[in-house]
């Protein structure tokens, strides 16, 4: 049994993990789609409303309450599956949820890009970037996600990916990690080429 959650901030490449994951055969549960799930069951917008109630569900059911909704569906994949992926922890009250719920089998990777380097791939995905269409900002989705502990997830995490190269390149580094693990990834050191690097915290 293998779970591996990913931290970073927006436009830092979480979504792209996922996908080289689905890729690999490995199921990803995406604590967003929680938040999205709520959202539309309290008749809202979740393009616009998203952000509003990952907060209220925090305030209503303790810091936890979005990774306490995950662990079920997680403990379901992994029925059928060795390793699981997290798609989206944010904060360091979440990253306890998953240690104490898998221990040792839990391995947290973050991954972290420049502020230029994310509002350039937000922009390129048609994302806000700024304010001034009436649309949440990078800055301030920073600031919001940050206001939930990411920081401190981030600071914990086992592994930490620098994406900062190609595609090609951060995707061979997440390929190494769901195939073999936090420790193969640590050893696997990319070439004098690349600026996607990975460590082990």
């Amino acid at each position: 049994m293998h779970v591996i959650g990913t931290v970073g901030l927006p436009g830092s490449g979480k979504g792209e993990a996922a996908t080289v994951a689905r890729e690999n055969g490995i199921p990803v549960v995406t604590m967003g789609d929680v938040v999205r799930q709520e959202t539309a069951d309290r008749g809202l917008d979740p393009t616009k409303d998203h952000g509003k109630v990952a907060q209220a569900l925090r305030d209503e059911n303790g810091p936890a309450a979005i990774a306490e909704r995950s662990l079920p569906m997680i403990e379901d994949r992994l029925e059928d599956h060795e390793t699981v992926l997290v798609d989206g922890i944010r904060s360091g009250t979440e990253v306890d949820a998953f240690e104490t719920r898998f221990g040792e089998a839990f391995t947290l990777v973050s991954i972290e890009a420049p502020f230029e380097t994310r509002a350039e791939r937000v922009d390129a995905r048609g994302r806000d970037v700024s304010e001034d269409d009436g649309g949440e900002g990078l800055a301030a989705r920073d600031e919001r996600e940050r206001g939930f502990g990411m920081d401190d997830a981030m600071e914990r995490a086992d592994v930490v990916i620098e994406n900062t190269d190609s595609l090609e390149a951060f995707h061979e580094r997440i390929r190494t990690i769901v195939r073999g693990g936090a420790e193969t990834a640590s050893e696997s050191t990319p070439g004098s080429e690349s600026n996607t690097e990975v460590h082990q915290s």
